[in-house]
């Protein structure tokens, strides 16, 4: 079963994310809703969170940078990001979602 916040597409998966900015430090914290929740240091100034949420996911997948784009959410905290080459099985083993078992639900 598939993770409501993931969506396989032609071009590789899509991700819906909720993104806190100007936290202490980068880190997934679970889902939220529909949305996979994200912390970012970045704040939200000048596409600096978006710039990061990208490398952030670029990295927990193995990802080049440039395989990760936003496809909408550039001024919200709601985003959806394409990891264009990426499996599905993968993007959740990365997220640390077994079998499509969802993350405990974030409490903030």
């Amino acid at each position: 079963m598939t993770p409501s916040w993931l969506r396989p597409t032609a071009a590789g998966v899509e991700i819906r994310l909720l993104v806190q900015p100007r936290a202490s430090r980068d880190q997934l914290v679970g889902v939220q809703g529909d949305e996979l929740k994200v912390r970012l240091a970045a704040p939200p100034v000048e596409g600096a969170a978006n710039a990061a949420c990208c490398a952030f996911f670029a990295k927990l997948c193995g990802l080049p940078k440039s395989r990760v784009t936003l496809v909408a959410g550039e001024s919200s905290r709601h985003k959806r990001l394409l990891l264009a080459g990426a499996d599905a099985a993968a993007v959740i083993a990365a997220a640390g979602v077994a079998g499509g078992v969802d993350l405990p639900a974030a409490s903030d």
